[in-house]
């Protein structure tokens, strides 16, 4: 065999065998079809062509779409939902072997995972309490994945689409709501000044004096609006009294 045919032969072998790998790349060989103990990567390295087999992983955060899903709440409310996961690949190894496709199978157990758990909760529940769902996502799809490798880091839930009928029946009530706290609020402001006004006639009451600063009080009120109004105060007391004699 002539030296040039050897290093043609030679330079295939590198061509296939040496592979360049970015800093966010790992390679997963297998050898004679079982795979290597530990990864290999970033930069330079050699896979013994044609017996190794290599299959790259990236270590990037993956942003994965969760379409809308059609769901029914646990007070039979039908909504449309849709989410956003991140997740990234933590053991490149597991997500080789333990799964075919890891980017399809959290996808796939991110919809199913979005259904069973929205299910569960009320339309109230849905709208008024996002953290806690979204951390309940995260929390159950993570334990799900992690035999495949993969680590969960958050989910989201970014859309609620009910139907336009269930809109304004919510509008209506949330008018009727504010109606209620405005009704209540000024009930309550009543209560408050009229036992503020019962304080104030107990305080006169023990101290007549003070009933009579509040008549001179309302003169110079009333005299400082209307300067040619001339009033004359008559107690309540001469009132009663002449009552009194009247039935006398």
């Amino acid at each position: 065999m002539s030296p040039m045919i050897i290093l043609g032969l030679l330079v295939v072998w590198l061509f296939n065998s040496v592979k360049i790998l970015n800093e966010y790349e790992r390679a997963v060989i297998f050898r004679l079809g079982r795979v290597l103990e530990k990864p290999k990567g970033p930069g330079i390295i050699l896979a013994f062509w044609p017996i190794d087999r290599v299959v790259v992983v990236s270590l990037r955060l993956v942003t994965l779409d969760v379409p809308p899903q059609d769901i029914i709440t646990k007070d039979n409310v039908s909504a449309k939902v849709n989410a956003v996961t991140y997740f990234r690949v933590m053991d490149p190894i597991k997500a080789t072997v333990e799964v075919q496709n890891y980017q399809y199978a959290t996808s796939q157990m991110a919809q199913t995972t979005l259904r069973s758990v929205l299910g569960e909760m009320e339309l109230d529940e849905l709208l008024s309490q996002r953290e806690r769902i979204n951390t309940r996502l995260q929390s159950i799809l993570d334990k799900q994945t992690d035999p495949w490798g993969i680590k969960v880091a958050t989910v989201e839930v970014k859309h609620v689409d009910i139907s336009e009928e269930l809109r304004r029946a919510m509008a209506r009530q949330a008018e009727a709501e504010r109606e209620r706290r405005a009704k209540v609020i000024a009930a309550d402001g009543e209560f408050e000044a009229a036992e503020k006004i019962c304080q104030a006639a107990d305080k006169m009451q023990k101290s007549p004096m003070a009933l009579q600063l509040r008549y001179l009080q309302t003169l110079v009120e009333i005299g400082s609006e209307n300067n040619t109004t001339t009033l004359f105060p008559i107690p309540i007391d001469i009132l009663n009294i002449l009552k009194e004699k009247v039935k006398g």
